[in-house]
């Protein structure tokens, strides 16, 4: 026996990333436009950076509140206060080491050993595998796929539930689809919650990239304060902080000593001078946020175009997130076009494959970058789509 043979059987079995593999094939490659990865292209904004310099330089290098600063507990309770249109306390928030933190938190709170976890999918990879490696079953319900759009059948989601169901994973506006809930959607999914008295595990990182105006319909406008429903986001999208690894939750206020427990014995905190760059984006971020959406959204549109425009590529622009989730006419192996594409059009996309059932024939173009590099990575597409 070798000594990987040594290790859990839910580590040893944890799947590689698909989208890592094409980022490996293709990175460094001169002149590539590299649309795999779910970021922008944008550095963090200086008024973030310098915010958390300076509490690493007033010397704010130690052991910190597990929950989260007071400071940047407030200042989430003021930002969802602006945004949803009802007020919060800071007690109801808890500071995170990134939103794939929440995530696991959120699955060690609710699902264990031998449980399940339903899910939409296409989806994104992370949420099925953590909970593969807790020991617990991910269980994939399809979205459905229409000319207008992608949309769940909630009857699907009730029935995809067994006595060994826990949670409902609920990613809306979604990735890699775009999918974006709306209230009675959300409203039906939280009653089918209630009945089976299950969690809900609501990620809605992306709900400020709609496009529809104002932000997306989220599960705080039907729930009730004692409805089981745990939020997990990030700081990672809207201020351009994906390597920054700092998340957050909205919990219910009586969870408090328990999700500050599985802080302390997963990541112990986040450090102190990281969350003053956090309180600085959300206080001071707006703008860059709404310039942000504004240029997803004309670069969703160029995208839109361009597809179009080849005659052989099926999709629906996406209500919300910045991802155009297409399929191609004739093409099966998602995986061998996304190597294909960057080997011939020298554009690196994430093959549907990585995302599970429901996406296997098509591909992810991430679209939150400079419009010219829209532009161009969209010609090459269409070049190596007229190719086929």
């Amino acid at each position: 026996m070798s000594l990987i043979d040594h290790l859990r059987l839910d580590a040893r079995q944890a799947p590689e990333s698909g989208i890592t593999e094409i980022m490996d094939h293709g990175r460094g490659r001169e002149g590539l436009i590299p649309l795999w990865a779910g970021e922008g292209d944008l550095p963090t904004p200086d008024f973030i950076c310098e915010a958390a310099t300076a509490g690493m330089t007033a010397g704010e290098t130690f052991y910190t509140w597990q929950r989260g600063i007071p400071e940047l507990r407030q200042a989430l309770a003021d930002y969802h206060a602006r945004h949803f249109g009802r007020a919060f306390a800071p007690e109801e928030f808890l500071v995170t080491g990134s939103g794939m933190h929440s995530i696991v938190l959120a699955l060690q709170a609710t699902v264990g050993a031998g449980e399940e976890i339903v899910y939409l999918s296409p989806a994104w990879p992370n949420l099925a595998a953590a909970a593969g490696v807790a020991g617990a079953r991910p269980v994939p319900v399809v979205l459905e796929r229409s000319d207008n759009g992608w949309f769940v059948d909630v009857d699907a989601i009730e029935a995809a539930i067994t006595p060994k169901t826990r949670a409902i994973f609920v990613n809306t506006p979604s990735n890699p689809t775009g999918w974006t809930a709306d209230p009675d959607t959300l409203k039906a999914i939280l009653d089918v919650a209630r009945r089976h008295g299950l969690w809900i595990v609501a990620d809605e990182i992306y709900a400020l990239f709609h496009y529809s105006g104002g932000r997306a319909p989220s599960f705080y406008d039907v729930m009730e304060p004692e409805d089981r429903v745990l939020f997990v986001n990030s700081f990672s999208k809207n201020w351009a902080m994906t390597g920054w690894r700092i998340g957050w939750m909205r919990i219910h206020p009586d969870l408090q000593r328990v999700f500050e427990n599985l802080v302390q014995y997963s990541n112990s905190g986040v450090p102190a001078f990281l969350q003053r760059g956090a309180v600085a984006a959300l206080e001071k971020g707006e703008p860059f946020i709404a310039e942000q959406v504004s240029r997803a959204h004309r670069a969703r549109d160029i995208v839109a175009r361009g597809l179009a425009a080849t005659g052989r590529v099926r999709f629906t622009p996406p209500a919300g997130a910045f991802y155009m989730f297409f399929a191609v006419d004739g093409l099966t192996d998602s995986r061998r076009a996304a190597l294909d594409i960057v080997d011939k059009a020298n554009v690196g996309l994430a093959p549907g494959t990585a995302f599970g059932p429901g996406g296997e024939t098509c591909l992810r173009f991430c679209f939150h970058r400079r419009l010219d590099q829209v532009e161009e990575a969209t010609e090459r597409l269409a070049r190596w789509i007229e190719g086929l």
